[in-house]
């Protein structure tokens, strides 16, 4: 399966904003893109200065955001259809079904530094879904689903050090989370608003509407 090897920073550098790749790094002043915050390359000033055609500015947003996910194209792409099949707007349904990935939400409650990390994490059969193991990052949870840390899993040092870390994360509204039972029951289906990451999703959907 194709995944990106290189560093992450010269992703958000590509996309000209913070995509929190490495976790708690991002937050810090040790972040490499506040202290070099052009795109990658020999000429990546100059590319900043270039103007972008319309079509480019589409390609750009659904690449920052299938980076913000962790995403393959493939992935997007059916994500993108199932959105358009659905009632309601598009662009908000596809913002939707990313929301409600189990690494996401392993994310969100912070028992995940990254979406890396928590994918990895879930991949490694660290999580429950309703009391079964589920080891599909991109399950997707429903209102009324609990998620939690397996339970001979409660015990392994680097969750413990990851929970320590991300202790200070706020936790979205639709997700009710218990921090002493490692825990966390989605209350509702996310909406628009709580996303606190700034995604024109319109322009993800005039492009794959040309």
């Amino acid at each position: 399966m194709a995944r990106y090897t290189d560093a992450s920073c010269r992703l958000c550098r590509r996309e000209g904003c913070k995509l929190f790749l490495k976790g708690e790094k991002c937050f810090s002043a040790h972040c490499p893109f506040e202290k070099r915050n052009q795109a990658p390359g020999q000429h990546g000033a100059a590319q900043a200065r270039k103007k972008s055609s319309e079509y480019g500015v589409q390609i750009r947003e659904k690449q920052k955001v299938k980076r913000y996910y962790g995403v393959l194209e493939k992935q997007f792409r059916n994500y993108f259809e199932l959105a358009s099949k659905k009632k309601g707007v598009t662009g908000e349904n596809l913002l939707v079904l990313l929301e409600s990935r189990l690494d996401n939400v392993v994310y969100r409650i912070g028992l995940g530094q990254s979406r890396a990390e928590a994918r990895q994490l879930v991949r490694h059969g660290h999580f429950t879904v309703n009391g079964k193991k589920v080891d599909i990052p991109s399950y997707r949870v429903s209102e009324g689903d609990v998620v939690a840390i397996a339970q001979n899993s409660r015990e392994i040092k680097c969750l413990e050090d990851i929970v320590s870390t991300t202790s200070g994360r706020l936790v979205p509204q639709w997700i009710e989370y218990d921090r002493d039972n490692y825990s966390a029951k989605v209350v509702s289906a996310p909406k628009r608003e709580d996303i606190d990451f700034e995604i024109k999703e319109h322009l993800i959907v005039e492009l794959y509407s040309k």
